[in-house]
C-alpha cells in the first residue's frame, strides 16, 4: 500500500509579516474591542483558541475588551456563513479557524471557504493526538492499533467534527502510515469537541483523535490517556507521550489556527488587526497560554498567510484524493 504522508502540510514555525503589515509606530492606545466567532461549541480547539488569545490581548493590555460568540451547526458552515452575509454589521469581529475550513470546502461540508473571507493571520500550531479513556483496556497504542487489526469495526475511533474532516483525516492517515486501510475505520462524528470528549469518556468510542491541546488538561486531571501525538519529537507539556514515528509510524501533522474577518474588510482594519496579534505573541501573557497549551507560534499575516492557504488546500485536495474521501 502506497504511504500516505501528511508531514508536509506542517506549517513552518516561521514569523513572517504581510506585506503591509509592519507596525510603523507604537500605538498610542489599546484596540477597544474584538470580537470573537467560535464555529463551534464549547471545550473544542477553536473554542481554546480563541479564549486563549482573548486572554492573552486582554491580560497583556491590547485589547480593552474581548467578548465571544459560539455558533456551531454545519461543520462550521453556520458561522462562516453568518460572517459573510452579515459583513458590515462584523467589521468587529474575527472568526477563529484551522484546517477543516479547507477540508470542509473540498469534501463538500460546507459550500464556502477561506477565500469568501478575509484572511487576517495564522497564530499557533496545534499537533493532534489519539487519546482513550482512563478506564480504556489499551494502555499504549501499540494495543489499541492491534485491537484495530482484529476488527476495525470494534474500534470505533471519534472526532469533533463531521466525517472526512480533519478529526477523520489524521486518524484515517495514522492507521494507513501504520499499514491498514483507512476506509475500513469507523469513525464517529461529534459536532464539537467537548461532546467528543465526552463519548469518550462515557465509553461510546474506543479513541477519539483530537488536538494535543484538548487533550492535555483531562490527562493532567486523570480522566484520559494520550497514546501518541503527531509532532516530530516529544512535547514539553507531555513529555512522557510519544510521537507516532517513536511508535514506527511515520506520520506528523500540525493543525495550524488563526483568524478571518468579513469579506471585503478595509485593508486599514485588517492590518490593524494583524499588527495586534503579531504585538500579542511577544508578550508574557501570551507565552503563558501558548505553553500551557502545548501550541507553538505559526504567525504568519496577510499575503502570506493567503499565500500558505492556497499551498494547504493543493496539498489537502491531493492527500483526500489519495484516501478515496473525494473524487
Amino acid at each position: 500500500m502506497k504511504l500516505i504522508r501528511i508531514s508536509t502540510l506542517a506549517l513552518v514555525a516561521t514569523v513572517t509579516l504581510g506585506a503591509g503589515f509592519a507596525i510603523a509606530q507604537e500605538k498610542e492606545k489599546a484596540m477597544d474591542k474584538i470580537h470573537f466567532l467560535i464555529p463551534g461549541g464549547a471545550g473544542g480547539g477553536w473554542d481554546g483558541t480563541a479564549r486563549g488569545v482573548g486572554e492573552a490581548l486582554k491580560n497583556s493590555g491590547l485589547v480593552e475588551t474581548v467578548t465571544f460568540e459560539n455558533m456551531s451547526g454545519g461543520g462550521g458552515g453556520k458561522a462562516l456563513n453568518y460572517i459573510v452575509e452579515n459583513a458590515k454589521s462584523n467589521e468587529g469581529t474575527l472568526m477563529v479557524h484551522s484546517t477543516p475550513i479547507i477540508v470542509r470546502a473540498l469534501n463538500k461540508t460546507v459550500d464556502m471557504g477561506y477565500r469568501d473571507v478575509t484572511p487576517v493571520a495564522g497564530v499557533i500550531g496545534d499537533y493532534a493526538a489519539i487519546v482513550v479513556g482512563k478506564d480504556s483496556p489499551y494502555e499504549t497504542w501499540d494495543q489499541l492499533y492491534a485491537a484495530y487489526q482484529d476488527n476495525p469495526r470494534d474500534v470505533a475511533i471519534g472526532g469533533g467534527s463531521a466525517p472526512g474532516s480533519m478529526d477523520h483525516l489524521v486518524p484515517a492517515a495514522i492507521v494507513q502510515a501504520a499499514g491498514s486501510d483507512p476506509l475500513d475505520m469507523r469513525y464517529v462524528a461529534y459536532d464539537a469537541g467537548g461532546k467528543a470528549m465526552a463519548g469518550l469518556l462515557s465509553g461510546e468510542i474506543a479513541a477519539l483523535s483530537t488536538g494535543l491541546s484538548e487533550a492535555i488538561a483531562l490527562a493532567d486531571a486523570g480522566e484520559v490517556r494520550i497514546l501518541g501525538v503527531t509532532a516530530p519529537e516529544r512535547v514539553e507539556a507531555v513529555a512522557d507521550v510519544p510521537t507516532f514515528k517513536e511508535l514506527g509510524v511515520d506520520m506528523e501533522f500540525v493543525n495550524w489556527r488563526g483568524f478571518f474577518a468579513a469579506p471585503d474588510l478595509p485593508e486599514e482594519k485588517r492590518g490593524q488587526y494583524a499588527d495586534v496579534l503579531k504585538e500579542m505573541t511577544s508578550t508574557e501573557a501570551w507565552a503563558n497560554v501558548r505553553d500551557r497549551n502545548g501550541w507553538i507560534d505559526i504567525y504568519n499575516a496577510g499575503d502570506d498567510f493567503s499565500s500558505y492557504l492556497a499551498n494547504q488546500e493543493a496539498d489537502m485536495e491531493q492527500l483526500m484524493k489519495g484516501m478515496g474521501f473525494i473524487q
